[in-house]
């Protein structure tokens, strides 16, 4: 195998004089080397609970699968992800807001309306007792 090989270029002096233990010597350095990066594995699932978290990613895949739009997924810049989340719902507040402005602006002026009228209403009266009063008097 060519990693056998790089293993006999750089042990060449030692491969002379013994290739049987070289061969040797490097299955059993594969070996160690496969157990480890195994083991350094399992430790790390272990501590991250990655069999977990792989289960519950996998359940979402699977809820996923009948959704039509495809899901949201990083740029990589932080402000075109802000940027993309974000201008929808400001725009949806925007125009709540203005609805709610356009509401309380018709309710304003129904409301100066009928303060004018009152106004009317109460210059009508007065001219009407003052009438009444020069009329008694």
């Amino acid at each position: 195998s060519c990693s056998y090989q790089r293993f006999v270029n750089c042990y060449r002096c030692f491969y002379k004089l013994q290739p049987q233990m070289t061969r040797s010597i490097y299955d059993q350095f594969i070996s160690q080397l496969q157990a480890s990066i195994k083991e350094e594995i399992q430790e790390v699932k272990n501590e991250g609970n990655l069999e977990g978290l792989f289960s519950s990613l996998d359940k979402i895949v699977e809820e996923a699968k009948d959704r039509e739009e495809p899901a949201w997924r990083p740029s990589g810049i932080p402000e075109e992800d802000v940027r993309s989340t974000m201008v929808p719902y400001l725009l949806k507040h925007r125009s709540y807001l203005r609805r709610a402005l356009r509401e309380k602006e018709e309710e304003n002026r129904k409301v100066a309306e009928s303060v004018l009228m009152g106004r009317d209403r109460i210059a009508e009266l007065q001219q009407l007792i003052q009438a009444r009063q020069q009329a008694w008097q």
